[in-house]
């Protein structure tokens, strides 16, 4: 059944007042539901189960913590929650940010933004593949230039590869304009590799770039959190983050861009473990380098 609202306001209030009580599984399935009780309401107990990264038993149990008596009562539940709060302000289906409503106060918001933080970077983390990151560290090992292509805010991510294997030793380009990523993909050679980053996989200069890059010979790297993308059917290694991407006028959160960043972190890790010691060695040569660039005529010089 339904949660009553004279009870527990509703189901979402509900789950706020057990999470700090709920052990691990179970607290993750309160978290993910708190981030994202639009999307869950829709989902079927398989699909929560792996966006949770837990077993279907488990979300049962979930169902069962609530005083619920079937996972479709949860469901109706989170339906009623979400539609009363749209009511509430007075606006359907109106947000300025993901998850967050209209009156919400900086204790809600903080605790929103955190949970939905922590919820991304630890799916992502489930989802990473040991073996496709050490197929894609080899790729990038080998190539001559590492080319980085994104749109919007997926260049955060594109910008911090670029600062973390630059200070590697690899030659690492991005452009802006995605006119010129395509042309760019245009003239890669098979010892190139090219990172494409889309949260949807679908971004139409992304897809085009990879499909390009394919033609020249050239490898590539997908980061994206859709697996029967475009993008992951043209990338020879795809790497795919949490499926928390907000939607609508107000656009993907940035929470949803933890993913992208910590797959770089893993991807830069790897690499700079397996190749400790040239690494260490571009590390100190690029940092001696910015130094002596920002340093002003006259100062004494870098101690190593």
């Amino acid at each position: 059944m339904a949660v009553p609202a004279d009870e527990a306001g509703n189901v979402l209030h509900l789950i706020t007042s057990k999470l700090p009580y709920l052990p691990g599984a179970l607290r993750q399935i309160g978290e993910y539901l708190l981030a994202h009780p639009r999307q869950a309401q829709s989902m079927t107990i398989s699909q929560l189960a792996s966006a949770c990264g837990v077993a279907e038993s488990t979300v049962s149990r979930f169902v069962r913590e609530l005083g619920m008596d079937s996972y479709h009562s949860l469901r109706v539940s989170l339906a009623e929650a979400t539609f009363a709060t749209r009511s509430a302000a007075g606006r359907d289906e109106e947000f300025v940010y993901e998850g967050i409503l209209r009156g919400d106060e900086p204790p809600a918001i903080v605790g929103k933004i955190e949970r939905s933080s922590r919820q991304t970077l630890a799916q992502t983390a489930k989802q990473v593949s040991g073996d496709a990151i050490s197929r894609a560290v080899d790729l990038l090992h080998e190539a001559d230039a590492v080319v980085f292509c994104c749109m919007g805010s997926s260049s955060i991510a594109a910008e911090e590869g670029v600062m973390r294997f630059t200070r590697a030793g690899k030659k690492c380009l991005l452009y802006r304009d995605q006119s010129v990523q395509v042309m760019l993909a245009t003239i890669l050679t098979p010892r190139d590799v090219l990172i494409g980053i889309s949260d949807s996989g679908k971004s139409t200069a992304i897809v085009d770039a990879m499909r390009l890059a394919r033609q020249t010979g050239a490898t590539s790297i997908g980061i994206t959190s859709v697996q029967d993308s475009p993008l992951a059917e043209l990338s020879d290694v795809p790497l795919f983050t949490s499926n928390v991407a907000g939607e609508g006028l107000y656009g993907e959160s940035v929470t949803s861009k933890w993913g992208q960043l910590l797959l770089i972190d893993i991807l830069y890790a790897t690499y700079a473990a397996r190749h400790f010691d040239d690494t260490l060695q571009h590390l100190k040569e690029t940092y001696e380098a910015g130094i002596r660039h920002s340093r002003s005529p006259g100062s004494p010089p870098v101690e190593s």
